[in-house]
């Protein structure tokens, strides 16, 4: 009887169930971090319609490489009267009309889809660096991700590769995408050929990616809301643009001073990585690549000691 009684008066411990899988090693929360700041942006209805525009600007490229191929395709050999202009065979007129274009899938054709996906992949990185980095200094989130068994460094690579991850959907796989089509259009023997464009492709897409990741989560970690980030961006890609433009080409200043222009940098290094062929009238104003290459790496290194001391400086409670 008192046995019983001791056993009811005995209180129930509460137990927490063993981990029963496989402990993995810190390094592994790179993907949940950025597989987190992937979903807050993909929430974003804005996110959505400007990257449907993006989406447009690689149908064009698509589509507009299918037709004209298809067209040359169908096209006879018959020569044909161009009024006062003299005959010509339609097909050397599409493949003209395909040069001037610039979809005949050369080193400009790729150069200038990088080009045009670029513009919407700043605007939306603009609009979306507070999601990414800076809501986490501002409402207290980062202490938390460092208060686990992870180091600052786990941290910035999550962020980075949500980052990164976004401006390759955006950027280097439409450009394989096209790489490919053009191909399977053509010949197999394009792949062969042409293989230099898939390393200027590659090359390309990483030159944005690391440039583009840096900046931005240097600026976001600084600025943290997204209209100083905004205007810090259009300031970055576009006032200092038309600055350079207006020095060189207008006060006839050195061309070295396109080196503030860093879109203008990111576009001349791409331009090497593809092998485009020099235009004298469009490069006598412009600096040497490897100047370029210099002061974006010399601007990435900044933004990375900037993050690293930053992320250092936030209390952690463990």
């Amino acid at each position: 009887m008192g046995e019983s009684r001791n056993q009811a008066a005995t209180p129930e411990l509460l137990h927490y169930r063993p981990w029963r899988g496989a402990f993995r090693p810190p390094i592994a929360s790179v993907w949940p971090i950025a597989r987190v700041a992937l979903m807050s942006l993909f929430r974003k209805w804005m996110f959505w319609v400007i990257y449907v525009l993006g989406l447009l600007i690689f149908l064009l490229f698509f589509f507009g490489q299918y037709l004209l191929s298809w067209a040359q395709t169908q096209a006879g050999e018959t020569e044909v009267q161009l009024g006062g202009w003299g005959r010509t065979n339609p097909r050397q007129l599409i493949q003209l009309f395909r040069g001037l274009l610039k979809l005949d899938g050369g080193p400009q054709t790729y150069h200038n889809f990088f080009s045009y996906q670029g513009y919407i992949v700043m605007i939306v990185l603009a609009l979306a660096g507070s999601i990414l980095i800076g809501n986490d200094l501002r409402f207290g989130s980062l202490p938390f991700y460092l208060s686990k068994p992870l180091s600052r460094w786990h941290y910035l690579l999550g962020k980075g590769l949500a980052v990164a991850v976004f401006i390759n959907l955006m950027t280097t796989v439409p450009a394989l995408l096209l790489y490919a089509q053009w191909g399977l259009l053509e010949s197999w023997d394009y792949f062969y050929e042409r293989f230099d464009l898939l390393l200027g492709i590659l090359g390309y897409g990483a030159v944005l990616t690391v440039t583009l990741t840096l900046l931005l989560l240097a600026t976001a970690t600084w600025l943290r809301r997204t209209v100083p980030l905004i205007m810090t961006w259009t300031t970055l890609f576009f006032f200092f643009r038309l600055l350079a433009s207006a020095l060189v080409d207008g006060l006839r200043f050195s061309p070295r001073w396109r080196l503030i222009d860093l879109w203008n940098s990111t576009s001349l290094i791409g331009r090497t990585c593809l092998g485009v062929p020099p235009r004298p009238m469009a490069f006598a104003n412009q600096p040497p690549w490897h100047e370029a290459a210099l002061i974006l790496g010399g601007v990435s290194l900044l933004c990375l000691i900037y993050l690293i001391r930053r992320i250092q400086a936030v209390e952690i409670v463990r």
